[in-house]
């Protein structure tokens, strides 16, 4: 019952604003559709600059941490070969004791 009274006024203030625009709008309806038109162009645009602009802004964050993952595995390599190393000369030198 509750989300039916929201409904109901959401589309009360649907028509009320739709009515407002239409009595209140400075322009004919001709040229308010072709202001409507463009602003929607303006918008699509706006929202392929920033698709863009996100899509590159990830790719740059995927080669850094490709960069960085690259980096750490070489450490790991280096100190894995270190520590194979040190335990060959460990176990070819005698023990003295």
């Amino acid at each position: 019952m509750e989300d039916d009274s929201k409904l109901s006024y959401f589309f009360l203030g649907l028509g009320l604003g739709v009515a407002a625009g239409v009595l209140f709008a400075p322009k004919s309806g001709v040229e308010t559709r072709e202001y409507l038109r463009s602003r929607a162009e303006e918008g699509t645009d706006y929202v392929k600059r920033r698709a863009e602009d996100l899509r590159d802004s990830a790719a740059d964050a995927i080669d850094r941490s490709k960069d960085t993952i690259r980096r750490h595995k070489d450490n790991l390599s280096a100190a894995v070969d270190a520590g194979k190393q040190a335990y060959r000369e460990a176990v070819k030198t005698p023990q003295a004791e």
